[in-house]
């Protein structure tokens, strides 16, 4: 890991190639590595959103809306926008009784909006490099490893769209995919956000560094993250809820970086982690040190 005024910033891949700083930051040379095409399971989202912030972050993507819903006599603040935003788009939009919206969202706070919209469509991991690519910047991609609770997942979508990532790994298994709860938590975020599902985690990583990605896990005992210079193509690891980083996803990053804890209680949850990182690191790629 390097440290401030350390001028040594190298790493090592299987193959005992050793690659400079510079060499690291100019090897990045777009997006061609095969994965299998996402397969969505049978939980996951059935184009269903529901709340404010996520029906209107909807209607301002291009993805397909069969309809909308609205409660009853609901007709007031950001519910009369989306209603003549929908309108003015053509989509139908129906008034039913609250117990038809809370059966629709499935128990969701949809705060009396719902709509049924075409599924949220996974990408492939060299569409997410494309767009960092496209850019003209440094790819800056998260890797969940195993998150389970759909807030957690939703809040870490909005962190990254906030901070400018690129996009979103996450597993096939394991792991929550994309739900009403996610699309909720993450405030609408997720309508901006690539987001890839891949069979493994591990290989996708020796994937990724073979483009010049530099992985970066973040776990206890590593060094602080206000020591670590982010400026290079990344990919940050966060660990799920009960068991952080995996071994074998650990034993295959470059880097551990951490948080330091000064209180009682020795971890922060992880959407917090990554909001903390996810800012510090975009900075870094930004604005350098």
């Amino acid at each position: 890991m390097k440290l401030k005024n350390d001028k040594r910033f190298t790493k090592v891949d299987n193959t005992g190639f050793r690659k400079n700083r510079n060499d690291a930051k100019n090897s990045y040379s777009g997006p061609r590595f095969d994965d299998d095409k996402p397969i969505d399971s049978e939980n996951e989202l059935s184009g269903v959103v529901s709340g404010r912030n996520a029906v209107s972050e909807l209607l301002k993507s291009d993805r397909a809306i069969d309809k909308i819903y609205v409660r009853k006599g609901n007709h007031e603040g950001s519910v009369t926008v989306i209603v003549a935003k929908a309108l003015e788009k053509k989509i139908p939009v129906v008034e039913v009784e609250q117990r038809k919206l809370d059966f629709i969202s499935g128990g969701t706070n949809h705060q009396g909006v719902v709509a049924m919209a075409a599924m949220k469509d996974y990408v492939d991991v060299d569409e997410i490099l494309a767009i960092a690519e496209e850019r003209g910047e440094k790819p800056l991609v998260v890797i969940c490893d195993c998150i389970e609770d759909p807030h957690n997942l939703g809040a870490i979508i909005r962190c990254a769209e906030c901070s400018g990532a690129h996009g979103i790994i996450i597993p096939k298994r394991h792991a929550v995919g994309i739900t009403p709860a996610v699309y909720k938590s993450s405030a609408g975020a997720i309508e901006h956000m690539a987001i890839a599902k891949v069979s493994n985690i591990a290989t996708t990583i020796e994937e990724l560094k073979k483009k010049g990605l530099w992985i970066f896990a973040c776990e206890a005992g590593g060094t602080p993250y206000y020591e670590t210079d982010f400026d290079c193509p990344t990919a940050i690891i966060l660990g799920s809820e009960g068991n952080g980083v995996g071994k074998l996803i650990k034993e295959r990053s470059d880097y551990i970086v951490s948080i330091p804890m000064y209180g009682k209680v020795n971890s922060l949850n992880v959407s917090t982690a990554a909001s903390v990182i996810l800012c510090h690191a975009a900075r870094i790629q930004r604005e350098g040190k």
